[in-house]
């Protein structure tokens, strides 16, 4: 019988390195406070340090599948899927949930490590009449009372996105997405679901009703929550249209790399600004000499 044997190769990846950069750089500016440098052993395998001391491993280099890539991902797992800002002209594809992936050492670092810490991090947002808690760390809650804000500007002169907003199906809720033993992102406080619709979930309704009911969907409210790192569940193959998720990273990555590499990875960057020309010196810095490694049986 033929002996099964592993064989790995070294090769300089042009593509993998320059998504590997803009995926850190996506990161670092995400969570500035939270993610403090970056580090390689071996020359070929990349953890992002968290403030804790905790490292995150970028890629494992395993070949998985979508229910895989949820129960246990990686950072490269969770920003392979590009979101695509603007309007969309349908539903997506089943299988494309750009953001749907969430690394739960980074938002329990970044949002609270359980119940008790998360719920120390949450504040007041008023929402109309009522008080929803949201968290305060990382910017959370300023973005989302920034956005309700423009929202409720916008209801002076568009009356009709009233119902899409009101009432607030809900803020902080800490619970398990159903049928599996993974936090909801509203367990961090980080998501909101606007006013509920039948043909919102595509649990409780079908592609077409979700369809017609996405295209109804106005595109004021997702510009100006998108404009404020929230991405849209609308986006996603497995709808969620009610529901917007605090996603810096996700957002950051869509509106600066959203197109095919460009002679430098940083093209697109305002480098102007201090922060930015900061995280890419280091990641420069520090990715001097990394090899892409890959692996494959015989």
């Amino acid at each position: 019988m033929r002996k099964i044997t592993e064989k790995t190769y070294v090769t300089l990846d042009v593509d993998y390195l320059t998504i590997l950069k803009q995926d850190l750089f996506s990161l670092m500016m995400a969570y500035p406070h939270d993610i403090v440098d970056i580090e390689i052993e071996n020359k070929h395998t990349v953890y992002l340090i968290l403030k804790s001391g905790e490292k995150l491993l970028y890629d494992d280099l395993k070949n998985k599948t979508e229910t895989e890539k949820l129960q246990n991902p990686d950072l490269q797992d969770m920003m392979s899927e590009l979101y695509l800002l603007g309007p969309v002209n349908g539903l997506m594809p089943e299988n494309y949930n750009p953001g749907r992936i969430r690394v739960y050492p980074l938002l329990k670092e970044v949002y609270g490590a359980n119940q008790v810490e998360i719920e120390k991090n949450l504040t007041g947002i008023r929402v109309n009449s009522s008080y929803h808690r949201f968290n305060s760390n990382n910017s959370a809650s300023l973005h989302l009372n920034q956005a309700l804000d423009e929202l409720t500007h916008l209801l002076k002169d568009a009356p009709h996105l009233w119902s899409y907003l009101h009432p607030i199906g809900g803020t902080y809720n800490f619970r398990y997405i159903s049928n599996t033993n993974r936090l909801s992102p509203h367990s961090f406080g980080i998501s909101i679901d606007l006013a509920i619709h039948k043909d919102d979930y595509w649990q409780w309704t079908s592609r077409k009703a979700g369809e017609k009911r996405l295209m109804s969907y106005p595109q004021e409210i997702v510009d100006v929550m998108e404009k404020h790192y929230f991405i849209w569940g609308g986006k996603w193959g497995l709808f969620d249209t009610l529901h917007f998720e605090y996603r810096p990273e996700i957002i950051i990555k869509g509106k600066y790399f959203n197109s095919q590499p460009q002679t430098l990875w940083y093209e697109k960057l305002p480098v102007k600004e201090e922060k930015v020309t900061n995280i890419i010196l280091l990641i420069e810095e520090r990715l001097k000499g990394f090899i892409v490694l890959f692996s494959f049986h015989l």
